[in-house]
Parts: structure tokens; sequence; C-alpha cells
């Protein structure tokens, strides 16, 4: 074995940690007779020769290694090099990643290339594999298959005819997914793929088989799925959680006899029926992961019912049903009702996914979340609560749920991190964001520790009035803060939640903040206690002189955030417009925004600035430009030069939006007709969040992007039918 290995130049080669030199030792390693050993080399492989699926020289010098090995019987855990011979080469390069690779990336698309190739080259290896003895292997080689091999055709009939004779459960499993893999590959073969998994989700076969394949339909062909799927699926889970447990590899009972094979074989008879549904026009869900791929198909029986692949194939179904919210909603209703902790807990995962990225009639499914939190497991309530804090107002229908939950568990009020400060718990989070009063004893409580939550300030925002009991203990919490180096982290909740309250009693505790900030850092504590004396009004007239001073001699302190506070005590435009004027010369494109933003609050009292801001127009920030130009329209009146703007930003720049809608609302013109309102009501219409990301998600993304929906609602309301349209 590995002849040659020693002749490879694998010093002159690099891997992502440096020189390739250590090469070789994994590739040995590999092959080890020691579990320990063999677990290290493959870490290794991972790790540096094939790091986050890069393609390295020595990647590629590798892989008639690995080959050799997947091919030696006496190897032990060869399906996880079939796995990596899969990563390796089945990366692909579609036309429009070619059009961005620049010239640095030519070398590794390059290797991406010549990995396919050689992985391809022999992938009729796996075609064998496909009955080797070991199960582990078995697993590996279906996808391996369907992402390699050069002739699909192939890959498809060989699926076929091994499906009746596989003994192992979720090999049978892997083999239905790879035929899922090559419909989404290949759409010619689309047709057939989706006839052969129409045909097994009948009633003649195991229901684990039936779920299997629904869940490859929708992934690759949604169209061929029964029209009552939500009703077939939860059928089948229930017949999967009343399945007595066994032995992880073991054919259900009397799978294995010849009598219960023959449905299996019966699916590959001709039948003109069977569904032909395309894939969807691009292949928007990556692979689902194989079933129970990280599990020893001999290991001792699963605890619990049903079995350890039913949330991935779950998985794979929600992301195949994409934008059916309905459908995906009444499942995750039934799986969140499971008396399987293991499904109610990827369904509270499944369910914050598709309430983020999907807008749609959620109260059922978030009051089952709800009930979650009355469970005596820790991490099912938890997870519950976590899902709801991220809903604001959409955790409604558990409002009553959480305010339970509150009461009865104290001692997650606040939580405590390793590293960073304190934040309020997701339970007392979430009931806070719903304005619900019941919150404020925990707030209360959390306010008397000696480090307050650094959430403290914008849960009480969230409360309102609602959170006015607190006021004192703000006051006097900030009286108590030492003006050191670390006030800001012990001030700045204090006075977000003073300013929320608009708490002007406050006004000496705010002055001695203001006033005695340090060097260090005081910039911020100044910006915050100046924001509080702001949301005073003029109920901070006394503050007036120190505010006119400290507009002449800012000092480190924004003069544009002293001016505004100014404004909003005294309003005086007179003292505050040349500060702001110069804040539009800012080098720092957020300093600039908020002079902007500050003009517009000036109304028509600066509308000598409207040349300033019509030239900010055409600033290349996306941001500037739709700040500029809600502020010309305020400090003109006029919404022929600010519209166009603004619905060009919101068709190009989706994140502002909501700035966008908050203007027309609060205008008011957005006319029948009209370029507006046809832009706000596509905005209706759409069934996906305007801010969804694929990969990525914020904690306010579904606040904000319901704030949206509320506000173009009101723009559209706001059109009396007067005056001009836009």
């Amino acid at each position: 074995m590995f002849a040659g290995i020693d002749e490879v130049d694998w010093a002159s080669m690099e891997h992502a940690y440096g020189p390739a030199d250590d090469v070789p030792v994994m590739l040995r390693g590999l092959a080890s007779g020691d579990p320990v050993e063999r677990e290290a080399a493959l870490d290794g492989m991972y790790g540096a020769v094939h790091h986050q699926g890069d393609v390295y020289a020595c990647t590629l010098a590798c892989i008639p290694f690995l080959f050799e090995l997947v091919v030696d019987p006496g190897i032990q855990d060869r399906g996880s090099i079939v796995e990596l011979l899969t990563s390796i080469g089945g990366i692909d390069l579609d036309e429009d990643d070619e059009d961005e690779i620049d010239e640095e990336e030519i070398e590794g698309a390059a290797n991406y290339a010549m990995a396919a190739t050689a992985v391809a080259a022999g992938a009729g290896v796996f075609c064998e594999l496909m009955a080797d003895e070991d199960p582990g292997v078995r697993l590996a080689a279906p996808l391996a298959l369907a992402t390699l091999h050069n002739h699909p055709e192939r890959v498809l009939a060989l699926l076929r005819e091994r499906l009746p004779v596989e003994p192992a459960e979720e090999v049978r499993l892997a083999l239905v997914e790879a035929a899922g893999r090559v419909a989404l590959r290949h759409r010619a073969l689309a047709g057939q793929a989706a006839g052969w998994l129409t045909r097994l989700t009948g009633e003649g076969f195991a229901p684990g088989l039936r779920l299997a394949a629904l869940a490859q339909l929708a992934r690759c062909a949604p169209d061929a799925l029964p029209g009552d799927v939500v009703r077939v699926v939860t059928g089948l889970l229930r017949q999967l959680r009343s399945a007595p447990p066994r032995r992880s590899g073991a054919a259900p009972a009397g799978e294995a006899q010849a009598g219960r094979t023959e449905p299996v074989a019966a699916a590959d008879a001709p039948n003109e029926s069977a569904g032909t549904g395309e894939p969807p026009a691009d292949e928007r869900a990556a692979p689902a992961t194989r079933m129970g791929q990280l599990r020893a198909l001999s290991e001792e029986d699963v605890p619990g019912p049903g079995a350890p692949w039913t949330a991935d194939l779950l998985r794979t179904l929600h992301v195949g049903l994409d934008d059916r919210v309905a459908e995906r909603t009444a499942l995750l209703a039934d799986q969140l009702r499971s008396p399987d902790r293991r499904q109610r807990i990827d369904a509270l995962r499944m369910s914050s996914g598709l309430i983020r990225v999907w807008r749609g009639s959620y109260e059922e499914l978030v009051r089952l979340v709800g009930e979650q939190l009355a469970t005596p497991e820790p991490r099912l309530a938890g997870a519950a609560a976590h899902v709801l804090e991220e809903l604001f107002g959409l955790a409604a229908p558990a409002a009553d749920a959480l305010a339970a939950r509150v009461a009865a568990d104290p001692d997650a009020w606040v939580r405590d991190w390793p590293s960073g400060p304190a934040g309020l718990g997701s339970a007392v989070k979430a009931l806070a964001r719903l304005g619900d009063a019941r919150a404020v004893p925990a707030l209360a409580a959390a306010l008397e520790r000696p480090e307050v939550p650094h959430d403290m300030g914008f849960a009480i925002g969230c409360l309102g009035t609602a959170a006015a009991p607190l006021a004192a203990v703000l006051r006097r919490r900030l009286g108590e803060v030492r003006l050191d180096e670390a006030a800001y982290d012990r001030a700045g909740p204090l006075l977000t939640g003073l300013a929320a309250l608009r708490a002007d009693e406050a006004m000496p505790e705010v002055l001695r903040v203001l006033r005695g900030a340090p060097e260090h850092r005081g910039q911020w504590l100044r910006t915050a206690a100046l924001r509080a004396l702001g949301s005073f009004g003029p109920a901070a007239h006394s503050a007036v002189p120190e505010l006119r001073t400290l507009l002449r001699r800012p000092g480190s302190t924004s003069a544009t955030e002293v001016a505004e506070a100014l404004w909003a005590v005294a309003g005086d435009a007179d003292a505050v417009l040349p500060v702001l004027i110069d804040g539009l010369q800012a080098e720092r494109v957020h300093e600039r925004r908020s002079a902007v933003n500050a003009l517009g609050r000036l109304g028509t009292r600066a509308a000598v600035t409207a040349p300033r801001l019509r030239a900010l127009l055409r600033h290349e920030d996306p941001l500037l430009r739709v700040d500029a130009a809600v502020a010309l329209w305020d400090v003109s009146g006029r919404a022929d030069e600010s519209v166009p703007v603004l619905l060009a930003a919101w068709e190009h720049h989706r994140h502002v939006r909501v700035r966008v809608a908050e203007c027309l609302a609060r205008k008011g013109v957005a006319g029948a007709g009209s370029d507006a309102e046809h832009v706000l009501r596509a905005e209706l219409a759409s069934v996906r969040r305007h801010n969804a990301m694929d990969g990525g998600f914020g904690s306010h993304d579904t606040y904000e992007d319901e704030k949206l929906l509320a506000l173009c609602r009101q723009a559209l309301l706001g059109d009396t039918g007067k005056g001009p349209t836009i």
C-alpha cells in the first residue's frame, strides 16, 4: 500500500497550516488499527489538507492514496474516507462562480476542477462499494456516486437495484437521498427520479422509507408531493414513534423477509401515472446531511421512541417545502405536540427558522412553542424561550406561558456569562418585548444586582409606560455609579432606561454624569446622557445654559449630539443650525448622517440647508442618500426630488426599506396608482421577509420585517385621496 508515497515532494507543497510534509503521516494514520489514531488523521485531513473545503496541490496528491484505502477491505472506517473523497471532488463551479473569480483565485479554481476530474475518474469504485460488507461504506457510497459519477443514468439504475436487497435501514434511506441528489444535479433525469420516489411513498412501504421519499420529492420535485402531504407525514411520524426501538442497522421487523422486499422491487415497475415533476429552477437548498452518517450502524439501541434519523428527514422536508408556509406550519405544530422530546426540540429550531424567513399566520404555532415553557426539561424550555425572545410582538399568543415561566423561575431572570456582561434571561426579555407589565418585577430585581444587565434599558424601552415604577430605582442606581473609566458599562443601561421613560425627575443624576464623565470612553457616556436630556424635552430647561456652553466647546463630545439635545429641550434653531451645517462636512459618514437626520427634525426651520442636502442625494453611501432624501423632503416640503431617490434605494438596498416606509407613512401621500403605492403593495404581497438572509440572521430581523409590514399598511391607509400623489 502507498507505493510511491515517499517519492512525492510533499515538502514543496503547502496546506492550510504550512508545509505539507506531514501529509504522509496522516495518510498512514487513516490505515491505522488504532481508532484514536485514525480519528486524529481524519481530523488532520479536514483541518489542514482539505481545510474548510479548500483544495491544495497536496490535496490533489492525496487522491490516489485515498482510493487505495477505500478499496482495501482490511481498512477500518472506510466510509469516512469515501466521504472525504466526495467532499474533495464534489465542489461545483458554475458559470456565475467562474465570472466572479479574480486572478488570485484562479489557481484555487483550477485545483477544484482537477480534483473533480480526478475523483470522478475513479468513481466507478463506488459502484462496487454499494455491496460492501461494511455498512458504513455502503452508507457513504450512494451520495458519492450521485455527486461524482459521470453517468447519472447508471447511478439511478444502481440505486433502484440496490434498494430491495439492502438490509440496513439507514443505508436504504441514503439510497433514496442519493436519488434526490441525482435529480437536483441532472434535470433531464428529474422526472424519472421523481417517478421512482413517488412510488416509494406508497402505503406498501415502511414508514421511514416513505418519509425519506417524501423529503426528497420536496427537494427535487415539490409539485409531485401529495396534496395532503401534512396528513401523510404526520401519520408516518406516529407510526415511527409507535415502533419499538431496535438496533441502528437492523432492518425493520419483517423487511428482511422476501415478502417484505417485494413492494420495493415493485416500485421499479413501469407506471404511466408516476410523477414527472421537474426540480426547481435553481438548487436553492444545500444537499441534506445523510441520515445517521455520524452514528455507527452497530451501536446499541437508540433510547426513546422513533428513529434517530427522523429529525434529519424532517429538516430535509422543510427545506424542500420552502415557501409553503401553511403546510410547514401545520407540520411543525404536529411535531411540537409529539411525545418525543427530541422531535419537539428540533421543531423549535425549525419554527424559529421558518418564522425568521417567511411571513405567515403563526398564532397557533407560537402558542405551542409557549407550551414547551412548562416542561421540566431545561433544554426544551430554554429553547422555547429563545425562540420567543426573537419574535417580539408575534410572541403574544405565548404571553401567559411566558409570564408563568418568569414567575416560576427567578433564577433565570438574569444570565451571567463567563466573558462579557450579564444579560436578561430569554423569557424575561420576550415578555418585556411584548410590553407586558408582568416582566416588571423581574426587571426590578435585576436592577438591584451589583451588575445591571447590559440590555436592561432596551427592555424598559419595549415596556414603555408599563415600566414607570422602575424610574425611581433607575435614578438611584445612576446616582451610585462611580464616574471612572468603566462608568459607561454601568451607567449606559440606566441612562437608556431613563430616556425611554422620559423620567425628567432624574435630571440631577443625568447632569452629574454629563459633567463628570471621564476622558477615557467618556464620549459614549456623555452621548447617552445627552440623549436622556433630549428625551426629557422642555422639562430639562434648567440644563439649557450647560448645553449652550457645551455647544460652544464640545471637546470630545459630538457637537451634533449636543445640538440635538439643545433643540429637543429649547427649540433654538438659530443656535443649533450652524453646528448641524458644519456636521454635513464631517469625514465619517455616520457623523454626516447624524447631522442630516437632525436637520430633518428641524423641518422648515432648516430650509436654508436644502441645497446642501440636495447635493447629498448623489453620495455613494446609500444610507446617507436615503437620510438626505428624507431630510430634504422635511425641510423643503417637496416630494418631487426625494421620492425617486427613496424608491430607487428601496429597490436596490433592502435594508433601507423600514426607513423609507417610515417616511412614506408619516407623509401619507402614497396615492392610488403611484409608484409608491406599487412598491408598498408589492412588499405586502411578498411571502419572504425583506431582510431574510441565506446563512445568517440578526436577532431583530423578524421585528424589523413586521415593523415594515405595519408601516406599509399605515402608508397606504394614510392616503386620503387629497393632495398630490407620488
